[in-house]
């Protein structure tokens, strides 16, 4: 879905630029430099064109972006689950990609579902990292 919105954004640029390169050119008739400035205008229209054909990342785009990121893992343990609101609470060591000592704490989780393949008690590996201005695990696994 995403996808086609950005070609449709697109789409829609390039046909801007093209109609105002058509109506530049229509002013310019029956001027002798005129081939001079439609290039000129067509180049200046192709250059910025192209920068503007970027779309901006959405703010969930830019969590997907960090949930998929492969981070280090940590060793930990779980204590509390809490599906309902989609947190665990873990005992863990330090987690350097995010300069933070070993503690006790409640993280919420990228992904609720990975909450079911985890029980209290439970020596674990896991991912985390910044997603959204909140520590998130990303990635969890049981090691038994």
């Amino acid at each position: 879905m995403r996808r086609h919105n950005v070609l449709s954004l697109l789409t829609g640029r390039q046909e801007r630029a093209r109609d105002r390169v058509r109506v530049l050119s229509e002013s310019l008739k029956g001027h002798p430099v005129k081939d001079i400035h439609l290039i000129a205008a067509l180049g200046l229209t192709i250059a910025f064109g192209a920068h503007a054909q970027t779309a901006p990342a959405s703010a969930a785009d830019h969590a997907a972006h960090h949930a998929t990121a492969v981070a280090p893992t940590t060793e930990g343990e779980v204590r509390k689950i809490d599906k309902e609101q989609g947190k665990v609470t873990l005992k863990h060591g330090p987690i350097t990609n995010l300069d933070m000592p070993s503690m006790t704490m409640v993280f919420k989780v990228a992904d609720p579902t990975m909450l079911a393949s985890i029980k209290e008690g439970d020596k674990v590996k896991f991912a985390a990292d910044r997603v959204n201005g909140a520590i998130t695990v990303t990635a969890i696994e049981s090691v038994r």
